[in-house]
């Protein structure tokens, strides 16, 4: 039976207290894409969540329609080790589903226009195919892909 809920992996108890404590404890620059993706960033059929608990992880934001993760990564995404642990972290995300969008904090603070072009981008990309009134490149011989009006001799 199906709940209309995305399928992924669904965190713990713990994870998702986390997730909890996260939100009220966000980055500067999450704040900033945060503020960006509620106020300018308004396209039918999007909803974004901060600090989405998702299986073992927490992503910055999500949009769950869309299966998109946008993450914002700080200085310690640089080392040899964050990099590691980015890579494992998008594996398991793309696994589950989503698409993962990876922002630097400067990004985020010097050019924010860039980044919230970039998402929209990705969201029309995620959310246009799956619309009913898209119609479809290559229409079926029995004219079943497109509207079809009743025309009488």
């Amino acid at each position: 039976m199906s709940t209309g809920r995305p399928n992924y992996q669904r965190p713990d108890a713990r994870n998702r207290a986390l997730a909890k404590t996260v939100r009220k404890a966000m980055t500067e620059a999450e704040k900033k894409l945060w503020w960006e993706l509620r106020h300018r960033l308004q396209l039918a059929s999007t909803h974004f969540r901060r600090q989405v608990a998702i299986g073992p992880y927490i992503a910055d934001c999500c949009c769950l329609g869309a299966r998109l993760i946008v993450e914002v990564d700080g200085g310690q995404h640089y080392t040899k080790t964050g990099e590691t642990r980015g890579s494992i972290r998008s594996a398991f995300m793309k696994s589950q589903g989503f698409s993962v969008l990876r922002f630097t904090n400067a990004s985020v603070f010097q050019e924010i226009d860039s980044v919230i072009e970039t998402i929209a981008a990705a969201l029309s990309q995620s959310i246009l195919p799956r619309d009913s009134s898209t119609p479809t490149p290559n229409p079926s011989p029995q004219g079943g892909g497109e509207l079809t009006r009743n025309h009488s001799p």
